[in-house]
């Protein structure tokens, strides 16, 4: 029976602002300031130009938060059979009926929840920029005995943490075995995260589900 287990990272904290957020300073020991209210700020690794997640975010006071429930991939394959993994493959992803080379199946499903992900957020008023946490539940792909995690971290990239920290350009990011490419959304926010290996979601077919807190932007 597979157990639940967990993919963490370790990183050093130093202080950089997310793109919605206004600059925030430390305290001379190092500590966070309480960010203003209305704002947050992201503790991202030092010495990291494009790291993939953020170690912690503060919230500032007042801060207006939205949630998403847990999204899977829309089953939009209707050449694929119903309860079937590749049901949940966004056909836009495919090139003559198959996925490219070295595109895994929790790839392709990443990509597709993660479209989901932007459509919820947009019908708020929200985009990707403003998502400061994340949680991800991935499940083995038939025949394998452990979730892809490599394949989910590269369709993330593809909407998020693929922007240089410094000069704020566009990172490539590789789309299966294909050479780095530009991201399909180029996008500053490193949210935190955590990712679980789970033994089964809650429709059959599917191997991700991500749920997601964004922040409002503050008025100005």
């Amino acid at each position: 029976m597979r157990t639940i287990s967990s993919r963490r990272k370790t990183l050093l904290a130093v202080v950089v602002t997310t793109a919605v957020v206004a600059p925030v300073a430390a305290l001379a020991d190092g500590r966070l300031k309480e960010p203003r209210p209305g704002t947050t700020v992201s503790m991202l690794p030092a010495g990291q130009d494009n790291p993939a997640i953020a170690e912690g975010v503060a919230i500032g006071r007042n801060t207006a938060i939205y949630k998403t429930s847990g999204l899977g991939p829309a089953g939009r394959n209707a050449a694929a059979p119903a309860g079937s993994e590749g049901r949940y493959i966004d056909p836009v992803d495919l090139v003559g009926g198959e996925l490219p080379p070295g595109v895994t199946i929790t790839e392709a499903q990443g990509l597709n929840v993660l479209r989901r992900i932007g459509e919820n957020l947009a019908r708020v008023g929200l985009s990707y920029e403003d998502v400061i946490t994340m949680r991800v539940f991935l499940q083995n792909p038939a025949g394998q005995d452990r979730m892809d995690f490599a394949g989910w971290n590269r369709a993330y990239r593809q909407f998020f943490a693929n922007t240089s920290v410094s000069t704020g350009a566009p990172v490539g990011v590789p789309l299966g075995s294909a050479p780095p490419a530009p991201p399909m959304v180029a996008n500053p926010a490193r949210p935190s995260r955590f990712a679980l290996e789970v033994e089964n979601l809650p429709v059959i077919g599917w191997l991700v589900e991500v749920e997601v807190d964004a922040a409002f932007p503050a008025k100005e």
